[in-house]
């Protein structure tokens, strides 16, 4: 592709390719679960510069949390405790559920989520070990209620551009990638969950940031993994009770493409994503921390794009209350995330026996 041909394709991109419905439909109210920083710092204010969504309940383990985050926000009507959630109180009061707790805990709300008839957004990873996950996609279909895994880089505009690149074949066909994430979460104190396996899971690194390179690729590639190849290793006391203080792993795709990741909570704040083709490449750099740069190379032509610069929590509340809005099911569903806890079993497997490991389908 020549240089303004190529230009001409990129600025052609509309970041919300994805909205079906009016502006003015909605709005889909959430029930918020779980008041950590996240849900109330990221998720809450998102709702609320939202285009479709609102927040009409809060749900904590405290009451006195729930009633307190309740009194401050205009548009809440309840503050639950998860015991009055599953109880069915104020089930009148929302339509959708977002679960933002330690990842052991999501089943058990998601379950009860599906019960009430109430649609699903719950963060990732979906759950601790596969098998919690496979139950969790079990309580979905059973009950037949919309679901999504919170993949907010499927409505980043950089991401959702490389997408289109990669289908168009702008950049030829797909032959490797290289991706990291990582930070330094000592500062964060030796007792947070992402520490403690029986809340994280199977390690700390590749279920809490790792996860960003394999679901990112797949999402791009429009490939799923079939087999792994990982080594890791903690040597700091924070991390003695998990095995991936750091982790590097190499994730086989679908028709022989290699996605070569690395991932760290123990290491400077980095992120980016490189996708290889046969005639050129295209470069996040930074890919998942914050909105991502963007560069792109094709027939000898690199071209450098400036992004728009969203609210990546906004996009996704409003790209799934758009998916409920027109009953069309998210691409992101529990069974999409399944495949990602399958992958991540994979690795940890794979580090452990030291060979590869073939990805259950």
């Amino acid at each position: 592709m020549d240089p303004d041909g190529l230009q001409s394709y990129l600025d052609s991109f509309s970041h919300r390719d994805w909205q079906e419905s009016d502006d003015g439909a909605g709005p889909i109210r959430f029930a918020m679960v779980g008041l950590g920083w996240w849900t109330r710092d990221k998720a809450m204010p998102a709702v609320d510069n939202s285009t479709f969504c609102e927040t009409t309940v809060v749900v904590s383990g405290s009451k006195e949390k729930a009633e307190e985050v309740a009194a401050e926000t205009e548009t809440v009507e309840a503050g639950l405790t998860y015991e009055e959630f599953h109880d069915g109180a104020a089930v009148e009061e929302y339509d959708a559920v977002y679960v933002c707790t330690p990842n052991a805990r999501h089943l058990e709300l998601v379950e009860s989520a599906a019960e009430h008839g109430k649609a699903v957004l719950c963060e990732k990873p979906m759950e601790a070990t596969k098998e919690r996950a496979e139950r969790m996609v079990a309580a979905c279909e059973g009950e037949d209620v919309t679901a999504m895994i919170a993949y907010r880089m499927h409505t980043e505009p950089a991401a959702r551009r490389a997408r289109a690149l990669v289908r168009d074949g702008v950049v030829g066909d797909p032959v490797h990638v290289h991706a990291d994430m990582s930070q330094d979460i000592l500062g964060w104190g030796p007792d947070q969950w992402r520490l403690d396996p029986d809340l994280a899971g199977y390690g700390t690194s590749v279920m809490d940031l790792g996860i960003y390179s394999i679901n990112t690729t797949r999402f791009v590639l429009d490939r799923d993994p079939v087999a792994a190849q990982s080594m890791m290793h903690s040597d700091h006391e924070h991390f003695s009770d998990v095995p991936d203080e750091v982790a590097a792993f190499t994730v086989a795709l679908e028709d022989d493409v290699y996605a070569t990741c690395t991932a760290s909570q123990h290491a400077h704040l980095n992120s980016h994503l490189r996708i290889v083709g046969s005639d050129g490449v295209i470069t996040l750099e930074p890919a998942f921390h914050s909105a991502s740069g963007f560069e792109v190379t094709s027939g000898g032509t690199t071209i450098e794009i400036d992004t728009e610069q969203v609210d990546q929590m906004e996009e996704e509340f409003d790209y799934f209350a758009d998916c409920l809005l027109v009953g069309r099911e998210p691409h992101a569903t529990p069974e999409h995330g399944l495949v990602d806890m399958r992958t991540i079993a994979a690795i940890h497997d794979a580090a452990d026996v030291g060979e590869t490991i073939e990805i259950e389908n």
